[in-house]
């Protein structure tokens, strides 16, 4: 059976965090969150779906899964309408500011049903 990866997005009224888990074994593989002060310093402080801190923990959620679960790289799964219908419309932006951030950093993500 081959490893599936999942992209799920949790947003609060102040920070955004981003898990990626090995579906099968329901196994945490990276996350970033805006919690974090490396993240945090890099920008103003504000919504936690603000593009720019969004954009930040994608890039930091790429690199840690390149380096934690380099097999991942090959596809990672998420459903954006669910994630955005959980979040709110007003989250659209920051989740799809982390999944092309992602991307830009050479991690595939495939958007549709992230799981069965």
């Amino acid at each position: 059976m081959s490893k599936k990866y999942v992209l799920r997005v949790f947003s609060s009224a102040k920070h955004m965090t981003a898990n990626v888990v090995e579906w099968n074994e329901r196994r945490l593989v990276a996350t970033a969150s805006t919690v974090e002060h490396s993240i945090s310093n890099a920008f103003e402080c504000g919504r936690s779906c603000d593009e720019k801190a969004a954009a930040s923990v994608g890039e930091v959620l790429a690199m840690r899964l390149k380096t934690e679960e380099p097999g991942a790289r090959c596809g990672v799964h998420i459903d954006v309408e669910r994630e955005i219908k959980k979040k709110g419309v007003e989250c659209e932006e920051g989740i799809w500011a982390v999944v092309n951030a992602m991307r830009n950093r050479g991690v595939k993500v495939v958007i549709g049903e992230a799981h069965n």
